[in-house]
């Protein structure tokens, strides 16, 4: 036998292991599978977390901006502001909410206090997502 063949024959026997030694178990697999799955879970979960902060925050934007523009309205038209409560459906970017706007005497009597909030359309629960407030003029 030559010195190469003898090689061959000592790299095969040591690469060879003894029953039992070779792997990983099946316990050891599923153990794995169980913890990749739980860390998986968590970044999903994670994940739609982020997802609803950035809907409420959107939401909440909107009916920031549906309050403004209704002062706004209210600042514009340039009549009479009469005291009581109104409420109404406003929509703004795709989204219905019910816009509450209130006007109070204040001791002066040529103004009033104005104030809207804005609240979420469905009928089951009332919340609140913006409440603005301001003086006007009462003309």
């Amino acid at each position: 036998m030559s010195r190469s063949s003898s090689t061959r024959t000592e790299l095969a026997a040591s690469r060879t292991v003894e029953p039992g030694c070779a792997g990983f178990t099946l316990l050891e697999v599923l153990v794995a599978l169980v913890v990749i799955g739980v860390v998986l879970l968590a970044a999903v979960r994670g994940a739609m977390a982020l997802t609803n902060s950035a809907r409420d925050v959107r939401t909440k934007l909107l009916a920031v901006l549906t309050a403004e523009n209704r002062l706004v309205e209210l600042r514009l038209a340039g009549t009479q502001l009469m005291v009581g409560v109104n409420q109404q459906d406003c929509q703004q970017g795709g989204l219905k909410f019910v816009c509450e706007q209130s006007i109070e005497s204040t001791p002066n009597p040529f103004f009033r206090r104005v104030q809207v909030r804005v609240l979420n359309s469905d009928s089951g629960s009332e919340r609140e997502y913006a409440l603005l407030m301001t003086v006007l003029p009462s003309n």
